[in-house]
């Protein structure tokens, strides 16, 4: 099912008469109805069969007239922020939706050129977040793992391309939603230039900066779509006349390693440092760079001025019916209303700052090769943390509409979990097609295999012991909440367990020391899922580690150890026997 589908080779097998755009619809029609049985929430309209072969034998006729359709019969989706003539738009929202009367014009154009469309696919509601679980329609999940996020605003047309139901799909993108998608499911995710693709018929977000993307699973497939929408359109009062820019990316920027961000992801980490060898041996050059104003932009599109632009694009819906929103996405909106003209000019001051710096940057760098997204996290864990950890997913992209970037996602690699990990070429306005073209050579025999789909699901359970910031009550006990963890015991170690509380650490947390002198140290007890155990274990950040504790009655289960170098300019808590007591004692 998940077989990767190929817009090039489609159309040329319609276009030669090896196959019907009929034929090619139908194919399509059951990949669909058979992964909804998996995925119920990749969809919000699934167009019928009828209708779908109406518009596949239109395109076998038109063929036979003589016409040249480069996209003859491949089957696409489109995000449901997008209109298509005759279909419902929702933006994720049932109460908000309109009948379109004709299609978004980057629609309008696939179609004219040979492709067949599918149905509307899910989001986050009003295209609000990068991970996928902010719609009442539900929540599609990464394809290869479906524990974990799928990645959002375009989460269902990411799935339906990764789980082989589509050729392509079209997403938007205003802070990444087109980028992240494509790293957790491994596929291409291209991001034009601003203007460069007409939003005519699109629901905004952040009109002076939403971009219509696509996904795909090779380069060529998006460089083939760039070419039938791309081009000026008259009714986009967004849209620019093509200004493109040759790019020879030989020195590539990359942040300076104190400026590489993975919270605790080391999966994440060394794949990075993997994509950058790669970039190695194809001859670039690497240059540190400093990301600081980069990330500095990035904080202007949710702390700065720009979330009013957002309230702008529904102000009216939000007085009307502030109920029908998701309540995140009601809160990220409605916190534009108190944003204010001098707050929102300092704002355009400073992005006007931080332009010039980054237009200083392509001296010395061709594009930039960063992280897609610095981790991925489960979709329980999301919904527990909802704004705070979907803020993370945006480090290293909510820059790039705001200081006007070209920028394509690509495939890095998979954790064990079998979730997507990539890596994002970024260049200057208008580098479109040198990015493309770069991310094909990129492409060329990866050096990892595609996991299967997750059809099934996994379920094993360990029991782990935590001794002090995940405590019931503590900072980060959110981390087993959001696992579903089952609280089994509170008890002590052994005696014969040291305890430290580190230097320097936020939150604070004690590293747990074997020490035949020392003494039981409490602790509390949780079962987990073993997939849920893994993704726990996979964000244990050094010095600390998971390994073997003895508990008070000689049972042993996993839990919290540390290296030595965690007692450098630690304090010995020993004596108290555990962490509470610790912080009780600092008041």
């Amino acid at each position: 099912m998940n077989e990767p589908m190929s817009a090039a080779l489609i159309a040329r097998a319609v276009m030669a008469g090896e196959r019907s755009a009929q034929d090619v619809a139908r194919d399509a029609l059951a990949r669909v109805e058979a992964y909804a049985a998996i995925q119920p929430a990749v969809w919000i309209t699934r167009l019928s069969e009828t209708d779908v072969l109406a518009m596949a034998r239109a395109v076998d006729a038109r063929i036979a007239a003589g016409e040249v359709l480069p996209l003859a019969g491949v089957p696409f989706a489109i995000k449901d922020n997008i209109d298509l003539a005759g279909v419902p738009t929702t933006a994720g929202c049932p109460e908000f939706a309109y009948d379109p009367v004709q299609s978004a014009t980057v629609v309008a154009r696939l179609i004219a050129a040979g492709a067949v469309p599918i149905g509307k696919t899910n989001l986050d509601q009003f295209a609000t977040g990068l991970n996928g679980t902010r719609s009442p329609y539900g929540a599609p999940a990464c394809v290869h793992n479906r524990a974990y996020v799928s990645g959002g605003s375009s989460s269902g047309s990411a799935v339906a391309v990764a789980a082989g139901l589509v050729a392509f799909a079209l997403g938007t993108d205003t802070a990444g939603s087109g980028r992240v998608p494509a790293a957790f499911n491994g596929l291409i995710g291209f991001k034009p230039t601003k203007g460069r693709w007409s939003t005519a018929g699109l629901v905004p977000a952040c009109r002076s900066l939403d971009c219509i993307t696509v996904f795909t699973h090779r380069a060529s497939d998006a460089a083939l779509v760039d070419a039938v929408v791309a081009g000026h359109d008259p009714a986009d009062p967004w849209s620019r006349e093509s200004a493109e820019r040759g790019l020879d990316p030989r020195r590539i920027g990359v942040p300076r390693p104190d400026q590489r961000q993975f919270l605790g992801d080391t999966a994440s980490e060394r794949l990075y440092m993997a994509a950058l060898d790669r970039l190695a041996a194809m001859g670039a050059e690497l240059v540190e760079i400093d990301l600081a104003p980069l990330s500095e932009a990035a904080r202007l599109l949710y702390d700065g001025p720009w979330v009013a632009e957002r309230t702008a694009a529904l102000r009216e819906f939000l007085e009307a019916r502030p109920e029908a929103f998701d309540p995140t996405v009601r809160t990220i909106v409605e916190s534009g209303l108190h944003v204010g003209g001098v707050e929102t000019f300092r704002g355009i001051y400073r992005l006007a700052e931080l332009r010039q710096q980054a237009e200083a940057m392509w001296e010395r760098v061709d594009c930039l090769c960063l992280p897609t997204a610095p981790t991925i996290y489960r979709l329980a864990e999301m919904r527990a943390a909802p704004i705070a950890l979907n803020s993370v997913l945006g480090l290293y992209t909510n820059f790039v509409n705001l200081l006007d970037m070209a920028a394509i996602a690509v495939p890095g690699g998979w954790r064990a979990n079998g979730t997507g990990f990539g890596v994002t070429m970024i260049g200057p306005a208008w580098t479109d097609c040198a990015l493309l073209d770069f991310a094909a050579r990129w492409g060329a025999d990866l050096p990892f295999e595609t996991p299967p789909l997750d059809l099934e699901g996994r379920m094993e359970t360990v029991h782990l012991a935590v001794v002090g910031a995940h405590l019931e009550g503590m900072p980060l006990h959110w981390q087993l909440t959001s696992r579903n963890a089952r609280h089994v015991a509170t008890t002590t170690t052994a005696p014969t367990y040291r305890l430290y509380a580190m230097a320097d650490t936020v939150p604070p947390k004690p590293a747990l020391i074997h020490d035949e002198t020392g003494g039981a140290i409490a602790v509390e007890v949780y079962k987990l899922d073993c997939g849920a155990f893994g993704s726990f274990v996979a964000e244990v950040p050094p010095p600390l580690a998971i390994g073997t504790v003895t508990l008070a009655d000689g049972s042993m289960v996993k839990g919290f150890v540390a290296e030595p170098r965690a007692t450098v300019d630690a304090t010995d808590i020993t004596a108290l026997g555990g962490w509470r007591a610790y912080i009780a004692s600092r008041g």
